[in-house]
């Protein structure tokens, strides 16, 4: 059985990071964090597939990636940037699935902290592994109508496919999850078709961006976007697709808390603190 870990290490040129979306929000910040940390986030991908005795891919913005992008641009123009290279991860795992049995997807910001073999750690014949995300919709238990949030958020994304599932006559109940780390075979990443009608599923998420027929606050409406994980919830319901979800060890999700438990597997640094995920590397004899 062919194993693979891939990652995705697109520096997009300046300028370009946000096209088509709102102005001023460039993530200046999380660019030079990335090319500060790249050799070594490279290495730890590098080290730990090793370790498990699986290959290694590590895409990057090359003329693959622009292909892609000069495809996107120009079928699907109402994408960002951003969100291309959200999508183009999800391509990708197609890509490999023509080749590889069982795959592996670390968002380039994820460090290994660990030498046990995910792939038999995790049993995939169970369904795509992935990490439920539930918990920070409406943290705070506001009012509908008082929701404010940006259309990355785990709130903004919920609603988003609930309200791609009522359009399209499916029971609304769905699941935000986060595609920083995602487990799967082959199977199952064919029993998603996460691009089938690729073009209906974007004209339905832009018929629900203007849809003002009551269902939903305006505030709420104001949040959806084109989203690859708000696709891949909606996806995962309509096509009844079998998941599990990771655990806080094997995603643990780096974030407003500093700290990095000694029993993390996979530490996604959302936050970008790397020097913190290097201590916990270190201490851990990596």
């Amino acid at each position: 059985m062919k194993k693979v870990i891939y990652s995705l290490y697109i520096d997009i040129p300046e300028g370009q990071f946000y096209m088509h979306d709102k102005p001023g929000v460039e993530k200046k910040n999380t660019k030079q964090a990335f090319k500060e940390n790249y050799d070594k986030l490279k290495r730890s991908h590098q080290r730990y597939a090793k370790s498990i005795g699986v290959d290694y891919i590590l895409y990057e913005y090359d003329n693959q990636y622009k292909e892609y992008l000069d495809f996107f641009t120009t079928n699907y123009p109402e994408i960002n940037i951003y969100s291309v290279v959200n999508f183009y991860k999800i391509h990708l795992l197609y890509e490999l699935a023509e080749k590889y049995d069982e795959i592996l997807y670390l968002d380039f910001d994820v460090v290994p902290l660990t030498n046990e073999n995910f792939f038999e750690v995790w049993d995939l014949n169970k369904g795509i592994a992935i990490y439920n995300n539930n918990i920070h919709v409406n943290a705070r238990n506001q009012p509908l109508h008082k929701l404010n949030h940006t259309d990355r958020s785990p709130t903004a994304k919920f609603y988003n496919a609930q309200a791609m599932l009522i359009e399209t006559g499916h029971d609304p109940k769905n699941d935000v999850i986060n595609t920083g780390i995602i487990g799967a075979k082959k199977e199952h990443i064919q029993q998603l078709r996460y691009f089938e009608d690729f073009r209906g599923t974007l004209d339905l998420m832009t018929l629900l961006r203007t849809k003002l027929d009551g269902l939903y606050p305006p505030n709420i409406v104001q949040m959806f976007a084109y989203d690859n994980e708000t696709v891949f919830s909606y996806k995962l319901q309509t096509t009844k697709t079998p998941h599990q979800w990771l655990d806080k060890q094997w995603h643990y999700f780096f974030d407003k808390v500093y700290y990095v438990p000694k029993v993390t597997k996979f530490c996604h640094c959302i936050n970008k603190e790397f020097l913190l995920a290097w201590d916990r590397y270190e201490k851990n004899n990596l």
